[in-house]
């Protein structure tokens, strides 16, 4: 079983950035497609941004804001995010891009003016 731990959420003004970190046991990160996702309160769980071998996606409203990478090191799933907007509030969560493994607690992101 993989542990997803995320962080790096908080409270943010529009237009401010947050980076996201996401932590996983074992080589989870480095082996699999990964992708994080978000729930806003009362919607479903959406895809944000997804990272393979070669290639990232974005869901069309995170386009140009959101970057998704891995840092090989650690290894650490990341996202940053810039010009934030009030509807990217959300708990951000990460996981494979299928889904493979249980979820975390995910990380609170809230933008706010």
């Amino acid at each position: 079983q993989v542990n997803f731990v995320e962080s790096g959420g908080g409270l943010v003004h529009p237009g401010e950035s947050l980076r996201l970190s996401c932590a996983a046991s074992g080589n989870t990160i480095a082996k699999y497609a990964m992708a994080w996702f978000r729930q806003a309160s009362g919607k479903q769980r959406q895809l944000v941004a997804t990272i393979s071998a070669t290639t990232t996606t974005y869901e069309d409203s995170v386009k140009g804001r959101f970057t998704i990478s891995r840092d090989a090191s650690k290894p650490t799933l990341l996202l940053q995010m810039n010009n934030l907007k009030p509807e990217d509030t959300a708990v951000y969560y990460c996981n494979t891009l299928t889904q493979m493994f249980d979820w975390g607690q995910g990380t609170q992101v809230t933008v706010s003016s």
